[in-house]
């Protein structure tokens, strides 16, 4: 996991927001957490330190085991579709009702 750029420049300094996650919200609050802990045990460090907390962030900014979930809901239906225990109709979750939420 590459954490810091290669070449140091003040383009890089200017671009490095850009790519953070503080825009959007969702993964803020732990993107600040892995990065301060980072910033308190150090690159090399860190990395064995901090695991838990950059795994976290990983997970909220790329959704794997959301989408591994839903791919395995996928493939258990398609199953039970063609072994004729669900029938064409109920092969997808029908949708909730407008007075649901």
């Amino acid at each position: 996991m590459s954490l810091s750029p290669w070449l140091k420049s003040p383009f890089t300094d200017l671009t490095g927001a850009v790519i953070s996650h503080q825009w959007f919200g969702e993964c803020a609050g732990i993107e600040m957490k892995a990065l301060d802990c980072m910033e308190a045990y150090g690159i090399d460090r860190g990395i064995k330190e901090c695991h838990l907390l950059l795994e976290d962030f990983k997970e909220c900014s790329l959704k794997t085991k959301q989408f591994q979930r839903m791919d395995a809901m996928r493939f258990e239906r398609h199953r039970q579709y063609f072994k004729g225990e669900r029938s064409k109709e109920d092969h997808y979750a029908k949708s909730p009702t407008a007075d649901s939420f």
